[in-house]
């Protein structure tokens, strides 16, 4: 019993640490105004679609209006310049994810490619979170989604449309910012080397892919959320960060389903599923940052709606429920495998060697 008591009580401050780990809440520095731009970015081309009696385009356009959340805090000419160069890679992303339904067997190496180079260039520019995660988003849908033919090519301008739209609103909301808090100053980032930007990204690849092949493999219905759910923990800056973020992923998509659950019992009319998302994504702008867990609780529910809020009186919502959580799972867990891999020094210093074999650093 002596033994005993000193590993239970190790034990016990262990699980009270992570349990105050994974409750803290984290201060933020966004000014409030940022979550209503970025909701009217992605809110106004459903309203808009809804006007229209065209509700998928305005879903789709909506997707297009996320490219917001990459304005960065900087002048007003480096912030849209760079607005305008993510809004171009966000419908080049989708596009291609499109392409592959010429061939569907290209999907997976087409997403992989895309993938690594994003994570590229998101790496190289030292791009703040969400990072690659909604060219990826993009591609993936583009990818798995239901469009064929000049639907497709109808869906492509669609999301365009709601990039260029989101462009216009970073540029009246980043007037706004500066003539109230006065020119921002540049942001210092981390010198760009061989294994950040190169080892780093193919791995991410890889086991995005990985997580994609899992998904066919299992043969998942919507098998595109697998590898979002798998990138998304894979952008943790730690081992413990990554650890974190597929425990906040799992649990805040299960009751998030439940947020979900509820919210397709109201009778959503477009004008209603265009209140709704506003309102969620509203929401996840303002905790994002603060707590990843109870953001993913309102994920969920903005994500599914926006793939599924077109065919409103057809929705099975405890298929859809079960598939979400079952993608989510095997997405976080080979997220997690992956971010293992990723912060080991021993598997980078294997991987970064054979990586310099073929693509010679060029330092």
């Amino acid at each position: 019993m002596q033994r005993i008591e000193p590993v239970w009580q190790s034990w016990k401050q262990r699980a009270l640490r992570e349990l105050g780990e994974l409750a803290r809440v984290n201060p933020s520095d966004r000014p409030w105004e940022m979550p209503i731009a970025a909701a009217l970015a992605s809110g106004l081309p459903i309203f808009i679609g809804a006007w229209f009696g065209e509700l998928g385009l305005g879903l789709v356009a909506s997707l297009g209006g996320l490219v917001f959340l990459y304005l960065p805090a900087t002048g007003l000419s480096h912030r849209m310049a760079w607005l305008m160069a993510c809004a171009f890679g966000m419908a080049g992303s989708y596009a291609l994810g499109v392409l592959t339904h010429l061939h569907p067997s290209v999907a997976l190496p087409v997403l992989v490619v895309i993938t690594i180079i994003v994570t590229m260039i998101c790496r190289f520019y030292a791009v703040p979170p969400p990072g690659s995660l909604f060219f990826i988003m993009a591609a993936a849908i583009g990818a798995y989604g239901p469009a064929h033919g000049r639907d497709a090519l109808t869906q492509i301008g669609a999301l365009t449309l709601g990039c260029v739209l989101a462009v216009a609103i970073a540029f009246a909301y980043s007037l706004h910012m500066v003539s109230r808090r006065g020119a921002a100053q540049p942001i210092a980032r981390r010198e760009p080397d061989f294994d950040f930007v190169v080892v780093d990204s193919v791995l991410i690849g890889g086991f995005v892919g990985l997580s994609l092949l899992i998904a066919h493999l299992l043969r998942l219905e919507r098998p595109y959320w697998v590898p979002i759910s798998c990138l998304a923990v894979l952008q943790g800056a730690s081992l413990r960060a990554v650890w974190v973020r597929q425990l906040h992923r799992i649990t805040g998509t299960a009751i998030g389903l439940l947020v979900f659950l509820a919210l397709i019992q109201l009778p959503l009319a477009p004008w209603g599923v265009a209140c709704v998302l506003t309102a969620l994504t509203f929401v996840v702008e303002t905790l994002v940052v603060r707590h990843y867990g109870l953001a993913t609780v309102f994920i969920t529910p903005l994500t599914i709606l926006l793939a599924e809020a077109a065919q409103l009186g057809g929705l099975a919502p405890w298929g859809i429920m079960q598939a979400r959580l079952v993608d989510t799972a095997i997405g976080a867990l080979v997220g997690l495998a992956g971010g293992i891999c990723l912060h080991s020094p021993r598997f980078r210093a294997v991987a970064g060697a054979g990586l310099r074999k073929l693509l010679p650093s060029p330092d």
